[in-house]
């Protein structure tokens, strides 16, 4: 709780020693040594766009991507990019399974199948990365077709 007191033109303020200062006439100078105090206003303030990215590195980014699904404490861009984040890396392992599976058993394709598990690996990285870069320019996070297919299946489940 903090203590304020009535100041000579009726403004109310907060009391020195709390780690703020008055220059008169009302004005309030935060201190560099203590946090600001919390207001509305900053409470909605946007996700850090470097919390965005620890969700779309690719592979490390679905723990994260997991564990906000799970706690459903976020905002809709974090879980959108989340459930964007899950779905790629989840297709991925999928996909790399079901190609290394079919090159391991196969003897005439095996080559070819190893190809292809290597297109599908840097296509994944190289997706990862674009969104990273979209959304450091701001950009929409939405890949078409495949976040609405995120949104749909793991919509329901996770949040």
């Amino acid at each position: 709780m903090e203590n304020i007191e009535p100041k000579e033109n009726g403004d109310w303020g907060l009391l020195k020693g709390r780690g703020e200062e008055s220059r008169g006439q009302g004005e309030v100078i935060p201190s560099p040594l203590l946090p600001a105090p919390c207001s509305p206003a900053s409470s909605q303030s946007p996700i850090p766009k470097t919390q965005l990215l620890l969700h779309l590195i690719p592979v490390f980014g679905f723990f994260p991507s997991l564990w906000t699904l799970y706690r459903r404490q976020g905002s809709r861009e974090q879980f959108a990019i989340s459930r964007l984040s899950i779905t790629l890396a989840l297709t991925w392992l999928l996909g790399y399974l079901l190609l290394a599976t079919g090159a391991a058993t196969s003897d005439f394709f095996a080559l070819r199948l190893f190809i292809l598990n290597g297109f599908l690996t840097s296509g994944y990285f190289l997706v990862s990365l674009w969104l990273i870069f979209r959304l450091l320019k701001g950009n929409s996070k939405r890949l078409p077709g495949f976040s609405s297919f995120a949104e749909r299946v793991l919509g329901k489940y996770l949040s």
